[in-house]
């Protein structure tokens, strides 16, 4: 294995040359260059100022990103369309002279609700403020990506730009990444004891919007509603990010585990669904919803499987989810290839039901347009979906923010994957806010159901204890 000081050195002297070759003074949009790495890296290392992470443990699938060579903003109902209108497209220029075959990327991501028009950001503004934004596109500035064994560096740009001092600034993020890139994971810390600070709702008030759901869907104004709980814990110690990360990774190798950090807080999420994957013209949607437990033997977790394929609450609860996919996609996709009968997702501490639908866009349906679409999905907000947002807005005791909202990868070329913010946290210091949710339908128990959201936190908790 070659050394860091060796893999410095090799990736400075091929930077040093594709810079010489490009025309980086000719064209707006974006350019990127992508130098291949000698071998894919485990995870991405915590550096100062902005980043991100997405890791797939178990598909082997890594994306991060330092800094920002560019961003935008938005809010509002058109907050999806306005961030289609800022991306480079044909102007984002790649060169991969090492023949990787990988490709550029940005991160995309966006709250669970609009915020009120009025409080739009400007077309194009970059986003910048002490949260994270209502919705925000951003490209790194160096982004690292790691498949199928094969790796590379992203390193982008805005153009026209200046190639001595694109060099000299690139070279100066290089010195402080490869160092620390490949080293080996931190040894374990003692585990901490957290304590509860602060929970809303409380059981009691929990206990009566369940019941005001429940009325609701009695009316026939709603079948299904998700509602949320929120809670803060504190540590004994500063919560060590990147260790949390690894954490969820080990307790939770088949979902996807994503990191943000803007602005001094850190949002982490560990999350089994899907919300959208398009490539190469086929769309993949994971219709999730329908929990269970899992079992101290194997003989209690196969009763709670077959139990969930059984039962009729959560069979109802799954099949609002696939009749909305539909519903959303009827008339800008075609081929759609659903189930016949839904799957078990099993994790480590939950089961749910599952089922994979394909389908295959309309020619001009982008990413974007299928998300404005499907999300938000009856699995995180109810069904009738307008009838679910007014309610929740008027009668859940906080804001969502980035919780139930979705973020993922984008591919110059149009292609990109967008997950559900589930099982999340809002790290800042030794706090952190943690966000879990249960879906309400004809026939729900308040107990039952808070009994499945503290399931839910659970995950976040155990990491949490290791970080």
């Amino acid at each position: 294995m070659l050394a860091p000081v060796a893999i410095l050195e090799q990736l400075e002297t091929r930077l040093a040359e594709t810079l010489a070759r490009l025309p980086l003074a000719d064209h707006g949009g974006l350019q990127s260059v992508l130098l291949a790495l000698p071998h894919a890296p485990t995870a991405a290392p915590e550096l100062a100022g902005r980043q991100f992470q997405f890791r797939h443990p178990q598909r082997g699938d890594l994306h991060a990103g330092y800094g920002e060579a560019a961003a935008w903003s938005a809010t509002g109902a058109e907050r999806l369309a306005d961030l289609a209108q800022a991306l480079p497209g044909s102007h984002w220029h790649r060169v991969d002279p090492d023949g990787t075959g990988l490709d550029a990327f940005s991160l995309l991501g966006f709250a669970a609700t609009e915020t009120p028009p009025s409080a739009a950001a400007e077309p194009g503004a970059a986003a910048g403020s002490e949260h994270l934004p209502n919705a925000l596109l951003w490209v790194p500035e160096i982004g690292i990506v790691a498949r199928d064994h094969e790796a590379a560096l992203v390193f982008s740009t805005k153009l026209p730009a200046d190639p001595e001092d694109l060099l000299r600034h690139w070279r100066r993020r290089l010195r402080e990444l490869i160092p620390v890139l490949y080293e080996p994971p931190a040894g374990p810390r003692p585990i901490a004891r957290l304590r509860r600070a602060r929970e809303e709702p409380e059981a009691a008030d929990w206990e009566r919007l369940v019941r005001g759901a429940l009325a609701q869907i009695d009316a026939g104004n709603l079948d299904k509603v998700v509602l949320s709980r929120r809670l803060s814990v504190q540590g004994p110690r500063t919560f060590d990010v990147a260790r949390l990360v690894d954490a969820l990774g080990c307790l939770f190798p088949s979902c996807q585990t994503i990191k943000l950090r803007r602005n001094g807080r850190s949002f982490v999420a560990a999350t089994p669904e899907r919300l959208l994957g398009l490539t190469g013209g086929r769309l993949e949607v994971d219709a999730i919803a329908g929990t269970a437990g899992r079992g101290e033997s194997l003989e209690d977790d196969a009763a709670l499987r077959n139990g969930l394929l059984r039962c009729e609450k959560n069979l109802r609860e799954h099949r609002f989810v696939i009749d909305a996919v539909r519903a959303a996609l009827a008339d800008c996709c075609e081929g759609f290839r659903v189930p016949s009968a839904p799957q078990v997702m099993q994790l480590s501490n939950a089961q749910h039901l599952w089922s994979p639908i394909t389908a295959r866009p309309r020619p001009g349906v982008r990413l974007l347009d299928l998300a404005a679409r499907l999300h938000p999905t009856p699995a995180t907000n109810g069904q009738p979906r307008a009838a679910a947002q007014t309610w929740l807005r008027q009668m859940e005791p906080f804001t969502r923010g980035w919780y139930t909202g979705a973020a993922g990868i984008l591919h110059p070329n149009g292609d990109g994957e967008l997950w559900v913010l589930l099982r999340c946290a809002e790290v800042s210091g030794a706090e952190a806010e943690l966000f879990a949710g249960a879906g309400i339908v004809a026939g729900s128990d308040p107990a039952a159901e808070w009994g499945e959201t503290e399931a839910k936190l659970a995950a976040m908790l155990s990491a949490l204890r290791y970080a």
